[in-house]
């Protein structure tokens, strides 16, 4: 019933098309790696294989595809566990109709979502790191160039691409590989863990600063 529910109010926007649904988290697997979809909206709780089980490798299966988690759970374990398995936003069962449409419509730009209640309680995790977190992630960061640290520092503040090549003075699409050589340096598998990152290792250091 709620998937049917979800379907027809997806159906209804003029810029979304419904290519599949699954019941359990292989079948999901199955089918994206069948479909190619751009955005999986994917529970957590489901029957044989849970969402965090499904995620790193349904993102394996489908390298391009997104995963936006919606579910009931708010829990802190879940919200950190969903993101460092891969996903790109985190949704909740009880948003309002017009945000899990926006949330979609982010997602499948490049950028990311988390559902407002979610964004709280992600900054309420990430203010205070332990030190081991704090000097892995500077010990990771200092293996980038400085621009790639330019970029990294914005990704951290939230902004998207277009606003990263606005401050920056780059084109978006200098950017967009900027973010992909940082993903692949860093060993993340999306722009959020980059974010946790940079907020892991501390305050912004000024321009010129840093390298």
């Amino acid at each position: 019933m709620l998937r049917a529910g979800i379907t027809t109010l997806l159906s209804a926007a003029d810029d979304i098309i419904v290519i599949g649904q699954a019941s359990t988290g292989l079948e999901a697997i199955d089918r994206t790696l069948v479909e190619q979809p751009d955005v999986v909206l994917l529970d957590l709780r489901m029957p044989g294989m849970d969402g965090l089980t499904a995620i790193p490798r349904l993102r394996r299966a489908a390298p391009k595809t997104r995963v936006i988690v919606l579910t009931t759970f708010d829990e802190d374990s879940n919200i950190t566990a969903a993101l460092q398995a891969g996903a790109t936003g985190f949704l909740l069962k009880r948003s309002a109709a017009e945000e899990l449409l926006h949330g979609i419509r982010v997602v499948h730009r490049g950028d990311t979502y988390l559902s407002p209640a979610v964004t709280r309680r992600v900054v309420a995790m990430i203010t205070s790191p332990d030190q081991s977190r704090r000097q892995r992630a500077q010990q990771l960061i200092a293996t980038l160039t400085p621009r790639e640290r330019d970029v990294l520092w914005l990704v951290g503040e939230g902004l998207s691409n277009a606003d990263i090549g606005t401050r920056l003075r780059m084109r978006e699409a200098s950017i967009k590989t900027y973010v992909s050589r940082m993903l692949a340096k860093l060993g993340c598998t999306n722009r959020v863990q980059i974010a946790l990152l940079a907020h892991d290792a501390g305050p912004t250091p000024r321009r010129g600063q840093d390298g």
